[in-house]
């Protein structure tokens, strides 16, 4: 089938909104007719009620009733609308106004309705003597028939007036819709000039009407995310070919040069050595970018179990305590927690975070870490006294490859811009958060990471 077009879409959207309210809009008012119905009934039966016990009060045998007989039947020709049924304490009949009325009342003790022959009633049913659970029972029925048509001639109206306005709104809908979505074909043409090569055309906003602003705000965004996101790809491709291009060019010129003359074995062994680690680390990159490869496509399936921090972080920082020593820095561990998580995925990521605490550390610093437990989840505080990161580098601080020290970028280090990016890819596998918090006193890694629901107390 031919898919219906935006005019004809939006157009039977307005009927059947039309037609919603409408309809909504007259079934309210037929149940507050009704149920304003109900109430009138409701007060009229039991002022009857009122008057009927008087009339009938002291009457406890069907003999008696022959003096009040000529009272009630005046009070019921008043009302001509009303009948009355009265019965003994055994059910027995005694009096009935309404002899070819024979349906029960739904309840007792409320209004309820019943009807024969197209003849609707109201009842209300209850004792002549309130004290006495013996006491013969009134039944009042009141004729609300002039009532039920009422009801029914005004739900034909509501029917028929949603009907004609669902028509109305659908054609003036239609018309509406074609006329004001016209600057859509124009914004056809310019987006049909925008390719890859042309990311950085917008679409004029100025011109455009207030329906279709947000659409083109929305649209000129999307472009701005794509030709970001074609920057970051180009500005990634030559990352990876920087920090490639180094230990590639190290393994060529050693090996070129060891080839160029005979040498004693020694010297082949030191350089497979030094070759080997170039390889090493190579083979570290490409594992990290798998790894980050992984994350981003949501494959990481951390296995969890329960572990306590205050353990594997002791354990960590004894690992990292000998180069702390060196260079006089003061290891610290604050507090204790527990956490269901990938025990080598956490200490790889804390291994990172320990890492690079210590590599911009000062001499004579300290690095502390404070682990909080609480109601909600599990914070771990990684702080460290070095200088603070510019506010220029905290947005791609987790980018790959990105290192906020300048001479750090030259490949020549260890460390290739991929911990912090590993890290934040962890911490998102365990369904928490990480942040940087940067000052005068130092530098801050807040790990954050929710409890399960179930858990909470």
């Amino acid at each position: 089938m031919r898919r219906l077009s935006l005019s004809a879409r939006m157009g039977l959207l307005f009927a059947v909104c039309t037609a919603a309210v409408s309809l909504l809009a007259g079934v309210l008012f037929d149940r507050a007719s009704e149920t304003h119905f109900i109430e009138l009934d409701r007060q009229l039966l039991e002022s009857r009620l009122a008057v009927f016990r008087s009339l009938l009060s002291g009457v406890e045998h069907p003999t008696q009733l022959d003096a009040r007989r000529a009272g009630v039947e005046q009070e019921l020709a008043r009302h001509p609308d009303l009948g009355l049924h009265l019965e003994g304490p055994a059910g027995e009949p005694w009096f009935d106004s309404l002899p070819n009325v024979t349906e029960p009342p739904a309840n007792h003790h409320a209004a309820s309705g019943g009807g024969r022959d197209a003849v609707a009633y109201r009842t209300l049913d209850a004792p002549l003597d309130d004290s006495r659970a013996d006491s013969p029972r009134l039944r009042l029925l009141l004729d609300i028939t002039h009532h039920q048509h009422f009801l029914e001639r005004m739900q034909r109206l509501i029917w028929l007036t949603v009907g004609l306005s669902a028509l109305a709104t659908a054609l003036l809908g239609a018309w509406v819709a074609r006329d004001g979505l016209r600057p859509l074909r124009r914004m056809t043409e310019l987006a049909a000039r925008i390719s890859a090569r042309s990311l950085t055309e917008r679409l004029p906003e100025d011109q455009a009407p207030a329906e279709l602003a947000e659409l083109i705000a929305t649209f000129n965004g999307m472009l701005a995310r794509l030709e970001d996101a074609f920057g970051r790809l180009s500005a990634f491709s030559a990352d990876i070919a920087h920090e490639l291009r180094t230990p590639l060019s190290n393994l060529l010129t050693q090996t070129q040069v060891v080839l160029g003359r005979d040498r004693p074995a020694e010297e082949y062994r030191e350089t497979l050595h030094s070759n080997l680690e170039e390889l090493q680390r190579l083979a570290q990159m490409v594992n990290d970018m798998l790894f980050l490869a992984k994350a981003e496509h949501g494959l990481l399936a951390p296995n969890r179990q329960p572990l306590q921090l205050a353990e594997e972080l002791d354990a960590l920082l004894d690992y990292f305590a000998p180069l702390a020593e060196e260079r006089h820095i003061e290891l610290r561990r604050h507090g204790v927690a527990c956490l269901a998580a990938d025990r080598s995925m956490l200490r790889r990521a804390l291994s990172n975070l320990l890492d690079n605490a210590l590599r911009f550390t000062p001499d004579d610093g300290q690095v502390c870490v404070d682990l909080a437990e609480t109601q909600s989840g599990v914070n771990i505080r990684l702080a460290n006294s070095g200088p603070p990161i510019p506010a220029d580098a905290l947005p791609r601080l987790f980018d790959r490859f990105y290192r906020a020290d300048p001479a750090r970028r030259e490949g020549s280090g260890e460390h290739a811009g991929l911990g912090l990016a590993i890290t934040r890819s962890i911490v998102l596998a365990h369904g928490g958060e990480i942040r940087v918090e940067t000052g005068a006193d130092g530098t801050c890694f807040v790990l954050a990471f929710a409890r399960p629901e179930s858990l909470r107390r």
